[in-house]
């Protein structure tokens, strides 16, 4: 992921986002990297062995934007 950060500063990216399942998902992951929950959408994806989740939105400002 930082990888990706740094590519996207290379870019001239200043803001990404994301988002994630809010079951089993990496939530711990982004919030240890430094996003930002926006906000949670219900009901947005399939889980793989049926039923439905809910998807977390994140952004984190990166680059000249921090």
């Amino acid at each position: 992921m930082l990888e990706a950060e740094r590519l996207a500063i290379d870019h001239g990216r200043t803001l990404l986002t994301l988002d994630t399942a809010e079951d089993e998902g990496a939530a711990g992951l982004y919030d240890a990297l430094g996003f930002q929950r926006v906000g949670v959408i219900p009901d947005y994806a399939f889980k793989p062995l049926g039923g439905m989740t809910g998807t977390i939105i994140y952004f984190k400002r990166i680059g000249a934007a921090v």
